[in-house]
């Protein structure tokens, strides 16, 4: 089982979502667990929308990046899903065999009612999968190579 950490400010959005598809699309592979750097409330215009592609975000909590640090769960990688800025300041977590960063658009951000931002709120779920698909590319073909 391969332990990803997704990271972002809040853990409210980007990081839940990345969570969700990893363990979704992951196929057993994966392990993944979301956290941030100063924990929020659940976004949730990011439920209903995550919802709509038929993934049930609602009883997630958010979870700090210190609190998991503290819990000692190592991770194979780490991924910051927020600006570079916020990234840096990520713990660094011990036996990580690499740390990547996305730099995806913050939903929180988004200004409006649900159905003003609802497309923005599909671009980034969508960003989101689709980098989430890649990674999961990205590391059979690695696997496949070692092999």
């Amino acid at each position: 089982m391969i332990d990803v950490l997704f990271v972002c400010i809040h853990n409210s959005a980007r990081s839940q979502m990345a969570e969700a598809y990893l363990n979704t699309l992951g196929k057993g592979l994966f392990h993944a667990e979301s956290a941030g750097l100063e924990p929020g409330k659940l976004n949730p215009n990011v439920v209903k929308v995550m919802a709509q592609d038929g993934i049930d975000i609602s009883m997630n909590r958010t979870k700090s990046t210190f609190d998991m640090l503290k819990k000692g769960t190592r991770y194979t990688y780490v991924v910051t899903v927020c600006d570079e800025a916020s990234g840096q300041r990520c713990p660094i977590f011990p036996g990580v065999l690499k740390t990547f960063h996305w730099n995806i658009s913050d939903p929180s951000a988004l200004k409006g009612d649900y159905d003003t931002i609802l497309p923005d709120l599909i671009r980034i779920r969508d960003e989101i999968k689709t980098r989430v698909q890649n990674f999961i590319l990205e590391y059979e073909v690695f696997a496949k190579t070692r092999k």
